[in-house]
């Protein structure tokens, strides 16, 4: 495999920082814990194998009010580091016993996760490899009908231009029109879509490879164009190049040594009443979480993976329930507990500005499609963002998502009118007050 083993050896704790606050305004608590968590991962890979087997990860719980940047902080952990995460939400699970997804399968899509980051990687590896063969099979089918000239008066046929010519002309486009018949390999997906539904491979069972052994799959003529056969034939070239079984191996191993999991919503899998009545389930998702967050093994389809070194990041408003309301030994499993600030019109403004993906910047760009050359002014930010505060303290708390409300409203009208309006557009002070004189959430 040529896949890095190491995914943040080169990101330092202060790195990952840096990286976080080009989307994240605040909550530096939060992201330091988090830097020296994955920053952690690579330490333990650098220990004596017999030790590292024995340092398990400091799982931490990130508490705060909607929108103020958990989730936004893992949905960027996830662009930022090379190994295997997954967000769940953890009230789609339930007890083993009730209706709902069994807490294993977090392992089982962590696992998929895994597979298909190293699948992608060594698919990048072999792409060059896999269009130099297309192409050279391309070249073949077309060099039968196009290698000769026959003279309108049947005289002997003269060569017309040779390979690298042809090559030339299949590169810069000139023959994507033509019609060619390609093997297209088909396998048996319709059955595997039925067991796939009926929850099997949840028990551990490669039903696709079964099938495959089962029903290999057989090569089927199509007729299409050249610019399709050479998609289709870099696929199955690429495909034929990779070695499975160690993609498999890899995906495991990235899983088992550096694996993620953000738990988002736990606070809602705590029991109000202590574990009765109707919130038995969502108590006994707790009980089922323990062995999973304390290292154990689960079965997949792909063979047996542990998750003693997984990494668990949980997060939750916890504003009826708190953390000492979980069961005390899925608390002793998250060390370390951060809380997120909420947010109010000081980070409202930054959080419109500053960011690399901030809202103005969406609007501008987008409103510009349209020819509508958008300008924010500081005391129009000034009054965006004291209008978001206002609405959430009147409205209820949701964080920095109320600016997208706040922002839609005030810029519907100039979104419908853009295309045959155009033209400049100054939100300053003024121009926000206008808007919003009656403005509701």
């Amino acid at each position: 495999m040529s896949g890095s083993s190491r995914p943040v050896e080169d990101l330092t704790p202060r790195r990952i920082v840096e990286y976080l606050d080009r989307y994240v305004v605040g909550q530096d608590a939060a992201k330091r814990a988090v830097a020296v968590g994955l920053r952690n991962r690579l330490r333990r890979q650098r220990l004596d194998p017999e030790l590292a087997r024995d340092v398990t990860p400091k799982n931490i719980i990130l508490v705060g009010p909607t929108g103020v940047g958990k989730t936004e902080i893992a949905r960027r952990l996830a662009d930022l580091v090379h190994a295997p995460m997954l967000k769940v939400e953890v009230t789609k699970y339930t007890e083993v016993g009730y209706f709902g997804r069994d807490v294993e399968t977090i392992a089982r899509d962590l696992v998929e996760v895994g597979v298909a980051l190293v699948r992608a990687e060594e698919t990048a590896r072999v792409r060059e490899r896999a269009r130099a063969a297309a192409e050279e099979t391309l070249l073949d089918l077309l060099e039968p009908d196009d290698a000769l000239d026959f003279d309108d008066d049947g005289a002997e046929p003269a060569r017309v231009p040779d390979r690298e010519a042809l090559r030339a002309r299949l590169n810069a486009g000139d023959l994507d029109a033509e019609r060619v018949s390609v093997g297209v390999v088909e396998r048996s997906g319709a059955s595997m879509e039925v067991f796939s539904a009926m929850g099997v491979e949840q028990m551990g069972v490669d039903m696709q490879g079964l099938f495959d052994r089962m029903a290999p799959p057989r090569t089927v003529e199509r007729t299409m164009s050249v610019g399709r056969a050479r998609e289709v034939l870099q696929e199955q070239e690429a495909e034929r190049l990779l070695d499975r079984d160690a993609i498999v191996r890899e995906g495991i191993r990235r899983v088992e040594e550096s694996g993620i999991v953000f738990l988002d919503e736990l606070d809602k899998v705590v029991a109000a009443d202590g574990g009765k009545g109707p919130d038995v389930s969502r108590g006994g998702v707790q009980r089922d979480l323990l062995p999973l967050v304390e290292g154990c093994t689960v079965t997949t389809r792909y063979g047996p993976v542990r998750t003693d070194h997984v990494l668990f990041i949980a997060a939750g408003a916890f504003n009826i329930a708190s953390p000492s309301d979980l069961m005390p030994e899925l608390q002793g499993r998250f060390p370390l507990l951060v809380s997120l600030e909420s947010l109010g019109a000081a980070e409202f403004g930054r959080i419109l500005t500053e960011p690399r993906n901030s809202l103005t910047r969406q609007y501008r760009e987008l409103l510009a499609t349209d020819g509508v050359q958008l300008e924010f002014t500081p005391d129009g930010i000034e009054e965006i963002a004291a209008l978001a505060q206002r609405l959430n303290q009147e409205h209820g708390d949701i964080g920095a998502r109320r600016l997208h409300t706040v922002m839609e409203r005030l810029l519907e009208p100039v979104s419908f009118g853009a295309p045959e309006q155009g033209g400049p557009l100054v939100v300053d002070g003024a121009f926000v007050l206008q808007r919003v004189a009656d403005f509701s959430a």
